[in-house]
């Protein structure tokens, strides 16, 4: 890597109230070790209590992006099974607009049935739930149509397996240009090839990192097969943030940085410490 580790902190809005989350971007915001900060989207508990409370994360993102000044800010990842493509540019430009220019906007095929809770989340919400085929395939259209929204200045029709637009138009453009960048997050080999075509960052979790290190190295040969330079897409992990064994955090990190992933996500259990962000600050962020 060329550039420093850049670090952030991930909140999933579950088993916490609004005031908890605001609580800790605030905190970061005022921290700049922490260049960028992520909601998860789960419309259900996909841990603790199973009718626990779980904020949606659009929405939950546009007031934190109201309440932040500094901090690049997204969804890890978006499921493209919730909202349809033109519906979530628009959705993707005004939390945009709100912030100033500060969204990394990501977005993954969506949970595909692990963990096993978020399954439910389709039927309780009258969602349909797609074969893996059809799923990336979708992925793969929504990319493509939302960064046409974001960029053209006339209507278009879009007739895809999946996508169908007639007139399709967005105004306004998002703040940043061309677009904000695309962060695709997941792990299967027709997942990468999405990412080879689409994305600016890649996001893979944690855990296994010889797995990573394969799935890097393939995203590698998948865009050498396109034409396209493998160092364009970021490389980005995120990793459990653990309270009580830091060292443990600190090895991960240390390990994911020599692989090359310079884009580092830390999850934060809830319930968060006071101060939370400072310590992570602290304990952290020297570790690569």
């Amino acid at each position: 890597m060329t550039h420093p580790p850049r670090f952030g902190i991930m909140t999933a809005p579950m088993q916490v109230g609004y005031e908890d989350v605001l609580r800790v971007w605030r905190e970061a915001d005022a921290v700049p070790e922490i260049e960028h900060a992520w909601l998860f989207d789960h419309l259900m508990p996909i841990g603790g209590d199973p009718d626990g409370p779980v904020l949606e994360g659009w929405t939950l993102l546009s007031a934190l992006a109201a309440q932040t000044r500094r901090l690049r800010l997204g969804v890890l990842v978006t499921s493209n099974r919730f909202r349809p493509p033109a519906m979530l540019a628009k959705i993707a430009t005004t939390v945009d607009v709100v912030s100033g220019g500060r969204l990394d906007f990501g977005i993954g095929v969506g949970s595909r049935p692990h963990p096993p809770a978020a399954r439910r989340e389709y039927p309780a919400h009258g969602l349909p739930f797609l074969d893996v085929p059809d799923a990336v395939a979708g992925l793969a259209e929504a990319c493509t149509v939302i960064r046409r929204l974001w960029t053209e200045d006339k209507p278009f029709d879009f007739h895809g397996e999946h996508v169908r637009l007639t007139g399709a138009f967005a105004n306004p453009k998002p703040v940043q240009r061309p677009h904000p960048p695309i962060m695709i997050g997941g792990r299967s080999s027709a997942t990468l090839r999405v990412v080879a075509e689409h994305a600016d960052l890649w996001n893979i979790p944690g855990g296994d990192l010889a797995d990573v290190v394969r799935r890097s190295a393939l995203l590698d040969r998948y865009c050498e097969e396109i034409g396209r330079d493998p160092a364009a897409i970021t490389r980005s992990i995120h990793l459990p943030g653990s309270y009580d064994r830091p060292d443990l955090t600190r090895a991960a990190i240390e390990e994911a940085v020599a692989a090359g992933f310079g884009h580092i996500v830390l999850g934060l259990p809830a319930p968060y410490p006071p101060g939370v962000a400072r310590w992570v600050a602290d304990e952290f962020t020297g570790a690569a």
